[in-house]
């Protein structure tokens, strides 16, 4: 190689380095993405990507981290409820973004609204999530279709990932109420042909803790609303307490996202409980919100890995 053959090519690996380093800087490396392709890969690979809600920094500190040392990409919750907690969208965008940077996050992660009103969804929008749900469930179909409609074109025009609801999710999130209807198959295939990113079906799901005398799951009902909407990801939401063998079951017919939330609620209240009762708070300076909350953020993590492994997501960054 020439002189310069070889200046030139020195020349360019050092730009190279350069321009790495400043996209690094500027966050473009760790930068938030939409859910569809993480959705499409699970759909096709048979596996579903976790979505777990975060309520604060240690939450998304715990499930940001265990993602990245699983390899597994991973969808960050976010209820209007919390969201309002957190003092407002914008906080919200604004802390993951920061932190995926700081905590060099390289899986894919998506951040998306959960159950989101029409209003809510717009502000998420403004704000920089990458991946909104529209609920509009407890609508009739046809304003349901409307404002899903209106939102599939905005939500192209961003590049953002879309979820849309039929048949409300049983139980209780953020005030909003459900039995556990099965969705009519034939509404869900008025809403996936809007061209949604992907479908949340009730199929007898819960949200929160499942009563004793649940029936479980309607897989003749997810099966016929696999017929009507072909290859839309499909989602279930109220993760926390469903048998494995019916999660799994679910996976093999098209449910491509599975959300978290209550499981990771206890898990951290009941670490948090066990260290003020051992009395470690007392101890030293045990009551330093770092050490405090140190057990809680453990118990997400293991929490979140579990469901990792069931989901069969490891690796599938």
């Amino acid at each position: 190689m020439g002189f310069l053959d070889k200046l030139k090519t020195d020349l360019k690996a050092a730009k190279d380095e350069l321009v790495e380093g400043a996209n690094e800087l500027g966050g473009n490396k760790y930068k938030l993405v939409s859910a569809k392709e993480m959705l499409e890969k699970a759909r096709d690979g048979k596996y579903a990507v976790g979505q777990f809600n975060i309520n604060n920094l240690e939450w998304t500190k715990s499930i940001l981290s265990t993602a990245q040392e699983l390899n597994a990409p991973v969808i960050l919750g976010v209820s209007e409820g919390a969201g309002k907690y957190m003092t407002g969208f914008k906080t919200v965008a604004a802390m993951v973004q920061a932190m995926m940077e700081e905590m060099k996050i390289t899986v894919p992660v998506a951040l998306h609204l959960d159950h989101g009103t029409y209003e809510g969804c717009k502000k998420c929008i403004d704000a920089g999530f990458s991946s909104i749900m529209f609920d509009g469930s407890h609508l009739p179909i046809e304003e349901n279709i409307e404002k899903t409609t209106e939102l599939v074109a905005t939500c192209k025009s961003y590049g953002l990932s879309l979820e849309a609801e039929v048949g409300a999710i049983g139980g209780e999130e953020d005030g909003v109420i459900g039995k556990g209807e099965c969705a009519d198959p034939e509404e869900c295939k008025k809403i996936a042909d809007l061209g949604v990113t992907m479908l949340a079906a009730g199929i007898g799901n819960i949200h929160g803790k499942y009563p004793a005398d649940w029936p479980g799951l309607s897989f003749e009902t997810l099966e016929a609303v696999k017929e009507k909407v072909g290859d839309m990801p499909l989602v279930l939401h109220g993760g926390t307490g469903i048998p494995t063998d019916m999660i799994k079951k679910a996976i093999s017919l098209g449910v491509a996202k599975i959300n978290v939330n209550t499981e990771c609620q206890l898990a951290f209240q009941a670490a948090t409980r066990k260290y003020i009762e051992e009395g470690k708070d007392l101890v030293g300076k045990g009551f330093d919100p770092r050490k405090l909350l140190a057990p809680g953020a453990e118990a997400i993590k293991a929490t979140v890995k579990e469901k990792m492994e069931i989901f069969g997501c490891i690796g599938k960054a």
